[in-house]
């Protein structure tokens, strides 16, 4: 108990200074808030600390003030009129540390007469908040290691292939083979048998007599009966082959030459 109280003290102690320390900076110093003045040379050489006051000093009615962030301040961009500071004698308290923006948003004072105002406000005596607390998380030494998680990885590892084996029994007969196919024989190229001389015709001797030929004449009997005029056509006999004719040999003189 005794211990909490003398923290407590300790933090009073501490803060209490800080805050009588606290300085009002008044925007401009004599010129106060208004048109073509350079206020970042004005802010250039002074340290603000969280608790610090600024001032803005102004005629009330041509000008006002507004806090705005980091794009409106570059941009000159004017928030909504019921967001303005306009009593002319505006004081705004640095509670926060970090970087801070304020502009002039009656009719062009900000982009045409450069009335704005960039600031960075750091903590007394250049103390930071205390870090957030983390939460530590403790292993029982009892507890189970957990096991790694293996990865799976993106593209599934190929299942190999396993030929296929053919169990045969023991017992059974080994399969017969085909045999394979015997060649086409191929004839043997014998050479041409050579061609028999041809043996010339006799010629007929010019003393051999001639033999007459005589045209075959068939007689008719004038007392055959005609044919019936019911009876069958004779049967056509194949075509009778050419008689060969004996060699015309000139004839013989006669022994009698007078005959």
């Amino acid at each position: 108990m005794a211990s909490n109280k003398l923290l407590m003290l300790s933090v009073v102690a501490i803060f209490i200074p800080a805050m009588a320390m606290a300085t009002d900076y008044i925007v401009g110093d004599d010129s106060g808030w208004t048109i073509n003045f350079d206020y970042q040379a004005w802010a250039k050489d002074k340290v603000f600390y969280v608790g610090d006051k600024l001032v803005f000093q102004y005629p009330k009615g041509y000008h006002n003030v507004f806090k705005v962030n980091g794009t409106a301040f570059k941009n000159c961009d004017i928030p909504p009129t019921n967001q303005a500071l306009s009593s002319g004698n505006d004081t705004v308290v640095l509670n926060t540390p970090g970087r801070k923006w304020y502009i002039c948003g009656v009719s062009n004072h900000c982009s045409a007469y450069a009335q704005k105002l960039f600031i960075t406000v750091q903590y007394q005596y250049g103390w930071a908040p205390a870090p957030t607390p983390q939460i530590l998380q403790v292993s029982q030494p009892w507890a189970p290691t957990p096991a790694p998680t293996p990865s799976s990885p993106s593209t599934p590892a190929p299942t190999p292939s396993v030929p296929d084996t053919i169990v045969t029994d023991p017992w059974a007969s080994s399969p017969i083979t085909s045999s394979p196919p015997l060649p086409t024989p191929i004839a043997p190229s014998w050479p041409p048998a050579p061609s028999l001389p041809t043996t010339p015709a006799p010629t007929p001797e010019p003393w051999a007599p001639t033999t007459l030929s005589v045209p075959e004449t068939t007689v008719t009997d004038p007392w055959a009966p005609a044919p019936a005029p019911w009876a069958p056509s004779p049967i056509s006999s194949p075509p009778s082959l050419p008689t060969p004719t004996a060699p015309s040999w000139p004839p013989a003189p006669s022994p009698y030459p007078w005959i």
